[in-house]
C-alpha cells in the first residue's frame, strides 16, 4: 500500500486518478485551492486519507501546500496534476507578478519537488501540447511577447516535462515521469474532446504504484501506459538547469543538487 498526494483533485483528472488509487486501497492524499473545493473533493472521494488547501496562483499558497504535505511524513508518490488551460485570452498575472498559467503549472510542481520530502515516485502532468512549446525562458511572464494562451499552456507543458526529467537525473533513487493524458473532456479539456476520459487518469495512477516493470523507469514522457517521443528539450542538461535556476530565481527554493550537474 503506498501514500499518494495528488495535486489538483477536486475534480476532472486529479480526482479520477485519486479514484483508482483508492479502489485499489492506497492511501490518497487530495489537493484542493480552497476550504469550499476541499469539501467537494471529500464528498466525492470519502475514502481520502486527507485533502491540503492552498492555491497555486501564489507562492504563499504553494508553501501552505509544502507545509501540511511535510506535517504527514513522506509519501510514496506525489502526482503533479494540478494545472490551468489555454483559453485565458489575455495574461492573468498573479499578485507575485507572475502568469498565472506559469505560476500554476510550472512553478508550483517545481517548488513543491524541492520542499517536500523527496518521494519514491514523482510524476508530472504534460501535454501532448508540449511538443508546440517553445524551449525559451527569457520571457517567462509575457512581458515582453503578444500574448497567446495556447502558446503559453504549450510552453508550460513542456517545461513541466523538462522539470521531470531534469529531477530523474539529478535523483537517481527516484522515478520520475511526465505524462500527456489525451485530450479529455474535463472543464480544462472541455466537452468535445475525443480522448477516452476513463483512460486519462490511469497512466499517473499506473506510475504511482504499480510494480510493473514498464512502470519502473524514470526520465520518460508516457502517453496511455506507453512510452512516446517527447519535445527535444526534455532531455537537454544544459536547458534543465537553466529552467530549474529560473524557477529557483522566482521563488527562492533551490532544488538541492541543483547546479551541481548530473
Amino acid at each position: 500500500m503506498s501514500r499518494v498526494l495528488i495535486t489538483g483533485s477536486s475534480d476532472g483528472l486529479g480526482l479520477g486518478a485519486a479514484r483508482l488509487l483508492a479502489h485499489q486501497h492506497h492511501d490518497v492524499v487530495l489537493h484542493a485551492r480552497n476550504r469550499a473545493r476541499a469539501s467537494d473533493a471529500l464528498a466525492a472521494l470519502p475514502e481520502a486519507v486527507d485533502v491540503l488547501v492552498g492555491d497555486f496562483t501564489t507562492i504563499a499558497g504553494m508553501r501552505q501546500v509544502v507545509e501540511a504535505a511535510n506535517a504527514l511524513g513522506r509519501f510514496d508518490a506525489v502526482i503533479h496534476n494540478a494545472a490551468v488551460g489555454s483559453s485565458e485570452s489575455r495574461p492573468i498575472m498573479t499578485s507575485d507578478g507572475m502568469s498565472h498559467v506559469f505560476a500554476v503549472n510550472v512553478l508550483a510542481p517545481y517548488l513543491l519537488t524541492s520542499e517536500i520530502e523527496m518521494p519514491r515516485r514523482l510524476v508530472y502532468l504534460s501535454s501532448g501540447m508540449h511538443r508546440g512549446g517553445n524551449a525559451r525562458l527569457d520571457d517567462l511572464q509575457w512581458e515582453r511577447r503578444r500574448w497567446s494562451g495556447p502558446q503559453a499552456y504549450s510552453d508550460s507543458k513542456l517545461f513541466v516535462a523538462v522539470l521531470a526529467a531534469a529531477v530523474a537525473r539529478r535523483y537517481p533513487d527516484v522515478l520520475s515521469n511526465a505524462v500527456d493524458p489525451g485530450w479529455v473532456a474535463t472543464k480544462m479539456g472541455g466537452p468535445g474532446a475525443p480522448d477516452d476520459l476513463a483512460q486519462g487518469s490511469v497512466t499517473q495512477a499506473w506510475l504511482a504504484v504499480s510494480d510493473d516493470p514498464d512502470a519502473l523507469v524514470s526520465g520518460a514522457f508516457f502517453y496511455h501506459q506507453h512510452r512516446s517521443e517527447a519535445h527535444g528539450s526534455m532531455h537537454d542538461d544544459r536547458f534543465q538547469d537553466e529552467l530549474l535556476a529560473a524557477c529557483a530565481g522566482i521563488c527562492g527554493a533551490a532544488l538541492p543538487g541543483a547546479g551541481q550537474g548530473g
